[in-house]
C-alpha cells in the first residue's frame, strides 16, 4: 500500500514529538523501552509496530519478530487509551482485545496520559505564538461542536427508532418482556415439574 510508508512515518513523527522530547517523561519511557507493542486497527490492513528505545520510538508496519503486546481495536478507540481508568473496561466492552502482556499496554496509556498535548506548541514554530494559540482554540472548539452534533444525532436516532417509527422497544418496554419471558419460564419450569411427578406416580 503506497499511504502505509506516509501513515506510519507520520505517526511516528508525531509520538517522538510528543513522548520523547519532555524530559519529565524520561521514568514513563524507560518503562517502554525494549519493548514493542502492536497495534492492529480494523479500519488498516497492516499493523502498527511502536518497538521503543530510550531514545527515540520507531513505527513499523512488518515486523517478523514476536511483539510484547498485540491489541486488536478500532480507529474511534485509539483516544480513548489516553485513559488509562478506561482500560479495563475497554477489554471487557470488547472495543480492545489484548493478547501478550498487558503491562506494556498499561505502561503505554501511562505515558500517553502524562505527555500533554498541545497542538499550540507543535505549530509555534511555523506560525508564531498567538496564530497558534487561535488555531488550537478554533480546532478545539470545531472538535467539540462536532462532538455535540454527533451525541445529539444519536439522541434523535434513538427517539425516532424508539417513539416514532416503532423499530426497537422502549426502555420500559423492554423490562416488561424480560419479566414476562422470565415468568413464562417460571411457569414452564412448575408446569415440567407437575408433570415429572404425574409420570412419577
Amino acid at each position: 500500500m503506497t499511504l502505509t510508508p506516509l501513515i506510519t512515518g507520520g505517526l511516528e513523527t508525531a509520538l517522538n514529538r510528543v513522548l520523547y522530547r519532555d524530559r519529565s517523561l524520561k521514568a514513563a519511557r524507560q518503562r517502554l523501552a525494549g519493548k514493542v507493542l502492536m497495534l492492529r486497527l480494523q479500519e488498516l490492513d497492516f499493523p502498527l509496530v511502536l518497538v521503543f528505545s530510550e531514545s527515540q520510538l520507531d513505527v513499523l508496519s512488518d515486523w517478523q519478530d514476536n511483539s510484547d503486546c498485540t491489541v486488536s481495536l478500532r480507529v474511534s478507540t485509539l483516544p480513548k487509551l489516553r485513559d488509562r481508568q478506561q482500560l479495563t473496561s475497554l477489554i471487557r466492552s470488547g472495543e480492545l482485545e489484548v493478547d501478550g502482556d498487558l503491562q506494556v499496554v498499561q505502561q503505554f496509556s501511562a505515558l500517553m496520559d502524562l505527555a500533554e498535548l498541545d497542538p499550540a506548541e507543535y505549530l509555534a514554530p511555523w506560525i508564531g505564538d498567538i496564530a497558534a494559540q487561535g488555531v488550537s482554540q478554533a480546532a478545539q472548539q470545531a472538535l467539540k461542536f462536532v462532538q455535540q452534533q454527533f451525541t445529539r444525532r444519536q439522541d434523535y436516532l434513538g427517539q425516532v427508532l424508539t417513539e416514532e417509527w416503532r423499530v426497537a422497544p422502549g426502555a420500559l418496554e423492554l423490562a416488561w418482556f424480560c419479566e414476562e419471558v422470565e415468568a413464562m419460564e417460571r411457569s414452564l419450569n412448575a408446569f415440567e415439574t407437575r408433570l415429572a411427578q404425574l409420570e412419577a406416580k
